[in-house]
């Protein structure tokens, strides 16, 4: 830090002037001109021309730029001040404007915040000429305001950049450790959702191992349907382990999960009901066929659901939202929109400085899938999620789930009838 200043930032990227150069600009030139055409102290009415004006307004263009190109931004204001003060825009022996020059400043700045420390040395030296050729011209003694141009001015111009420069890159740590923060909590979350899912496909196991092995004699095929459930949710709880592992970090410290069951894709219209009463009318839609879905994967879509209307209500103002489950054959998808106001930036995508969003990209991620957030073209926000279905997610997991309950009963009368230990 102390050999370069601060760490550089590095220019923004683009051709086109955002609206705060373009005021910058504007401020520039109109500083710049006043400075021209008033009279100062030297005289009444010193004449100008037309070719000082078209410099002066020449000068403040590159400006608009002066994110993408410092330095060639601060290289123009400095050109077009050393004609001005070489008497160039001027009749013979008029004085000139005293002023520091505005572009100049701004050049200087803009240097100071965006590069590196010999550009910003090398700028604060090119303006020791510019303004020297000033005082030449006006015959002005060279002590007091001549050492507060050369030295004072351009040293306050770049103490300000660089305070501006440390400032802002304390606030992207801080931005970094809050969405670190962000994820830490909301892998944490995860876990102990995907705990209460996993102990509860566990669960299964023990039951349908416990109705297969009463049932073994009697009803063979009875038994060797509930087998079938029990590979399938072993497979399943598998598969919902690794993605535990996956989100589990070593340093973190357990904790106690949710005794609740957690919600899934059939609570949705519930999240679309509350909506509406908390002042937000939310219409909810399905295409395609509904069918069971693995646990996790019902989970993650009413999460994101949650957040997408949440943020929703927040930020969009007077809206209506919509919320569509669409069911495919090897996926299935989720939709959030609203017709309010846009959500700005996609990257931050209303959600609290971002952390929503950091959110549902490490649900979706779980599971490979895809997330995509931004503004609509007809105006609004959308939130739209693709989720990629198990191999094994088809038709008959409904009849299992069904035939789990029916031997979960079943076991607990067998039990209860012959005294076998559960």
């Amino acid at each position: 830090m102390a050999r370069d200043f601060f760490p550089p930032v590095p220019p923004t990227r683009g051709v086109r002037p955002t609206p705060g150069d373009v005021v910058v600009a504007g401020l520039a030139v109109t500083l710049d001109l006043l400075a021209y055409l008033v009279p100062g102290e030297e005289g009444p009415g010193a004449p100008v021309t037309v070719l000082g004006v078209l410099l002066i307004v020449v000068s403040v263009i590159p400006l608009l730029f002066r994110r993408h190109h410092p330095v060639p931004a601060l290289g123009a204001a400095l050109a077009v001040q050393m004609a001005v003060n070489l008497g160039l825009a001027v009749e013979p022996g008029d004085p000139v404007s005293n002023t520091y020059g505005a572009a100049v400043t701004v050049g200087l700045y803009t240097v100071a915040r965006y590069c590196g420390r010999w550009p910003v040395v090398l700028g604060v030296v090119a303006t020791a000429p510019v303004q020297l050729a000033r005082h030449w011209q006006n015959d002005v003694p060279f002590l007091g305001m001549g050492i507060t141009d050369l030295m004072v001015t351009p040293c306050l111009i770049v103490g300000i950049a660089l305070a501006v420069r440390q400032w802002q890159h304390q606030l992207n740590i801080n931005r970094t450790l809050l969405a670190d923060r962000a994820v830490t909590e909301e892998r944490r979350r995860i876990a102990r959702e995907l705990h209460d899912i996993v102990a509860h496909h566990i669960t299964t196991m023990y039951l349908m191992s416990g109705g297969a092995r009463s049932t073994m004699d009697r009803d063979p095929e009875t038994a060797r349907e509930a087998l079938v459930t029990l590979e399938d949710s072993g497979r399943t709880a598998l598969h919902e382990m690794r993605q535990l592992l996956g989100v589990l970090r070593s340093t973190e410290t357990a904790e106690e999960a949710p005794s609740e069951p957690q919600p899934g894709v059939h609570d949705i219209e519930r999240l679309v009901a509350d909506s509406a009463a908390a002042g937000l009318p939310t219409e909810f839609h399905v295409t395609g066929r509904a069918r069971p879905l693995p646990m996790t994967v019902g989970l993650t879509l009413y999460r994101i659901v949650q957040e997408a209307l949440t943020n929703a209500r927040k930020h969009a103002g007077p809206a209506r939202a919509t919320v569509r489950i669409g069911y495919l054959p090897d996926r299935v998808t989720v939709e959030v929109t609203d017709d309010g106001a846009g959500g700005g930036d996609p990257g931050t995508a209303r959600s609290g400085g971002g952390y929503g969003l950091l959110g549902m990209r490490e649900r979706i991620a779980l599971h490979d899938g895809s997330l995509h957030v931004g503004n609509r073209p007809e105006g609004g926000f959308a939130v739209t999620a693709e989720v990629p279905l198990p191999a094994d997610t088809h038709d008959e997991q409904e009849q299992h789930v069904q035939y789990v309950q029916h031997t979960m009963d079943e076991t607990h009368e067998t039990h209860e009838k012959d005294g076998t230990p559960r």
